[in-house]
């Protein structure tokens, strides 16, 4: 029978797993509800824009993300055992989810050119540096935590993170002038998918590590 502790722990690591699941769930079927949107064009934030038919809906759905996150990292910190590099990724990722519940929106393409942006424009640009710095930090700190398979695949997932993003942020000059941004959503895209891959993989580990000492002792 398990102790009430460690199931306390699965229970909060799984979600890990449902908060990633969730927001993959979120950028297939929200956009469905935003009439013309560009999955391989248009950015993630573009969804919860000032004025966008899919806000409100992603929302709801987001702060439900950032909650299983928080749980998450609670889950992480109960699974370090003193580990010092897991007690970092938890409180990044308690940190990180907890600012998602209060991310500033920005405005649509059209409202910026046409000077109608304000401060939660530079706020949520702000936010998102923020953000993908805590998600980097997280990956690299946990490279180390979970043996060397999952260092290899920790540390491929950052270097082609810091790629993907990177490539993103060179086309949202593009979307603040309302030009074409071709592949700006994709290059996005790929870029999160790596950070919610990297979150489902690690909470596995983090469910089996427990269960491989356990079956050792």
């Amino acid at each position: 029978m398990k102790a009430p502790n460690e199931t306390l722990r699965k229970i909060l690591v799984s979600c890990g797993l449902l908060a990633s699941l969730l927001y993959l769930g979120m950028n297939i079927f929200i956009p469905m509800a935003y009439p013309g949107y560009n999955y391989s064009e248009q950015a993630v934030s573009e969804l919860s824009a000032v004025g966008a038919t899919t806000r409100n809906s992603w929302i709801f759905w987001a702060n439900i993300y950032a909650v299983l996150s928080i749980a998450f990292g609670i889950g992480i910190w109960l699974s370090a055992k003193g580990k010092r590099s897991l007690q970092i990724v938890a409180a990044l990722m308690v940190v990180s989810a907890a600012i998602g519940l209060f991310w500033p929106p920005m405005h649509q393409r059209e409202d910026l050119v046409a000077g109608k942006g304000s401060t939660t424009d530079t706020l949520h640009i702000v936010f998102s540096a923020i953000t993908v710095l805590a998600f980097l930090l997280m990956m690299a700190f946990s490279a180390g935590a979970c043996g060397k398979k999952f260092r290899i695949y920790a540390i491929g997932s950052l270097v082609l993170m810091i790629i993907f993003l990177g490539l993103t942020a060179l086309q949202s000059p593009q979307m603040e002038a309302n030009l074409p941004t071709p592949l700006l959503g994709v290059w996005e895209r790929i870029g999160i998918g790596l950070y919610m891959l990297w979150m489902a993989v690690f909470a596995l580990q983090l469910l089996r590590q427990h269960d491989r000492k356990k079956g050792a002792a």
